[in-house]
């Protein structure tokens, strides 16, 4: 049983003003800022280990880092009883950098209004223009100026040197097809096609551990504690007072005079308050946690983006491949690569995207579709000749929860997105699908000789595209919302990302937006923790 009663310190212990947990993209931000003027000592707890695998360093690694052994949790859907009963990777980065180290380094920020919904729904401070100017500051953009654009951030962006001539051809087929090419996704509305940005800095990864941790690693202030695993939140009458915390056989509890700061992620956060008796009473006492204090929310409203590929196959040597026919040229990108870090080794392979709106749509885009130029299949190499097209659901009204399956810290949490609980998000992917497939039955693909394999011809009709949906679909790794934010009583968050009804504890990740932006979520979570910093600090902005 867990029981956090009066708790007295001890020598043992470590101490700190701030304890942050997780070294991810919200952690690495915080251990930054907090850190900066040296007032402050300040602790980063990470589970994992450093970022040396060389992967991670090569944006082309990236197929070999999602689900890694040794650098991913390995978590899992619960079985989904709408797709096929399947249970369907959740890839979560366990290293300094959190999946900042292990994604598509993507830069998106979403749609201006999404931000606009979140003030809406109780969220005062979050409007667009209100986080704009925490993300320019996060951002280093070396291809894009104006108002809409940082400069000198610790975050490279940059557009891509060369890209796939598939993906070019994408690019064209949208916009024969009557869309909008979009040059600068991140400038006004994002509507239509074209190639994005990404971060990489001369050829190579910019994660939360390069950008923000690796500046600050020499500061006496900050220590980062790696390869220890949080037990729980040690409270004290409703105080948070530290963190208890395993390495191996031992345990050690790190002390906050200050705050501590859960930044482990919309998987990890609520994980770490359920166990440390802060979540729902039913759900916690069925696992023997004692409840410290009762808050529904904590693991509730889960959602994520579920995707639906449309995958063709080829014998063009266009795509990216790796197999004995192209020896030669693989050798070529090696040497190009070695030398001058450019090449098809320096992309991160998902170079272009779409956003459009569905019949089903508001004003906003509920559609993505991500190009792939090569063909996608488990195993860090894509070893057959194909393209394709990811077809997301940017806006899903399913929901779903994630609960701690036992008081010990290394058991996996249950996760359930409940993706398709509501039926009506199968509806726009049916049309996203039927889009994907005009695209490659185009002019611009013409002279590619290619077949569908999936979902393939014989899904013609919605009955089949549904069931080929539920037998297909996956995420693109963009869980949120299980700290939800908001004014209300029945959020997990106020809008300055205190726990309600506790003192001293935030939550600082994806897991407090109360609606998941329609895009990739990495640059708005480095935005939420710049603004926290801010507001953590006591500074207005």
């Amino acid at each position: 049983m867990v029981d956090n009663d009066t708790i007295q310190p001890t020598e043992a212990d470590l101490q700190f003003d701030y304890v942050i947990v997780g070294a991810g993209a919200a952690g690495c931000v915080l251990a930054n800022r907090l850190s900066a003027d040296g007032r402050h000592r300040v602790a980063l707890i990470e589970a994992g280990g450093p970022d040396t695998h060389p992967l991670i360093h090569i944006p082309a690694g990236v197929g070999g880092l999602i689900g890694h052994s040794s650098l991913d949790w390995g978590y899992a859907t619960a079985p989904q009883s709408h797709a096929d009963g399947r249970s369907i990777p959740l890839p979560r980065g366990r290293v300094l950098g959190g999946c900042t180290s292990t994604n598509g380094m993507v830069y998106f920020r979403g749609h201006p209004d999404d931000y606009e919904e979140w003030a809406e729904l109780g969220c005062p401070g979050w409007s667009y223009a209100e986080v704009l100017p925490n993300f320019l500051r996060s951002e280093d953009n070396g291809s894009f100026t104006g108002k809409s654009h940082g400069k000198d951030g610790p975050v490279h962006v940059s557009s891509y040197r060369r890209i796939n001539p598939l993906t070019g051809l994408f690019v064209r087929a949208a916009t024969e097809l009557g869309y909008r090419q979009v040059d600068d996704f991140n400038d006004g509305c994002p509507e239509g096609f074209g190639v994005r940005q990404a971060m990489v800095r001369n050829g190579r990864r910019v994660s939360s551990a390069t950008a923000y941790l690796n500046p600050a690693r020499s500061r006496k202030n900050l220590a980062v504690l790696s390869g220890r695993l949080v037990d729980r939140v040690l409270l004290d009458r409703g105080v948070a007072i530290g963190v208890l915390v395993h390495r191996g056989n031992q345990r050690q509890r790190v002390m906050a005079t200050r705050e501590v700061i859960l930044a482990a992620g919309s998987f990890g956060s609520p994980n770490i308050l359920e166990r440390s008796g802060i979540g729902d009473g039913m759900i916690l006492r069925k696992v023997g946690i004692v409840v410290d204090h009762h808050l529904p929310a904590v693991g509730k409203n889960l959602q994520d983006h579920v995707v639906a590929p449309v995958q063709m196959a080829t014998n063009s040597n266009l795509p990216y491949v790796v197999d004995w026919r192209i020896l030669p040229r693989l050798a070529s990108n090696l040497l190009q690569y070695a030398v001058s870090r450019s090449g098809p080794l320096a992309s991160n392979v998902f170079e272009a995207t779409g956003f459009v709106r569905s019949t089903h749509a508001g004003a906003r885009p509920d559609l993505q579709l991500i190009f792939m130029p090569m063909h996608r299949a488990p195993g860090p190499l894509p070893r057959k000749r194909g393209f394709g097209i990811l077809v997301g659901l940017l806006r899903p009204q399913s929901r779903g929860e994630v609960h701690v399956t036992s008081p010990d810290p290394a058991a996996a949490p249950h996760i359930d997105p409940r993706f398709f609980s509501e039926p009506e998000d199968f509806r726009p992917l049916i049309e996203g699908i039927g889009l994907a497939r005009r695209i490659f039955a185009s002019s611009a693909f013409s002279e590619i000789d290619s077949r569908e394999i999936l979902p393939g011809p014989d899904a013609k009709d919605d009955v089949s595209l549904m069931q080929a949906i539920r037998e297909s679909c996956a995420t693109v790794h963009h869980p949120v919302g299980t700290c939800r934010m908001g004014s209300d009583p029945d959020s997990a968050t106020d809008p300055e990302l205190r726990l309600r009804g506790l003192d001293r504890l935030r939550v600082v990740d994806a897991s407090i937006m109360p609606r998941v932006i329609g895009g990739n979520t990495a640059a708005p979570v480095y935005m939420i923790a710049e603004k926290a910093s801010d507001l953590i600090l006591g500074r207005a902005r």
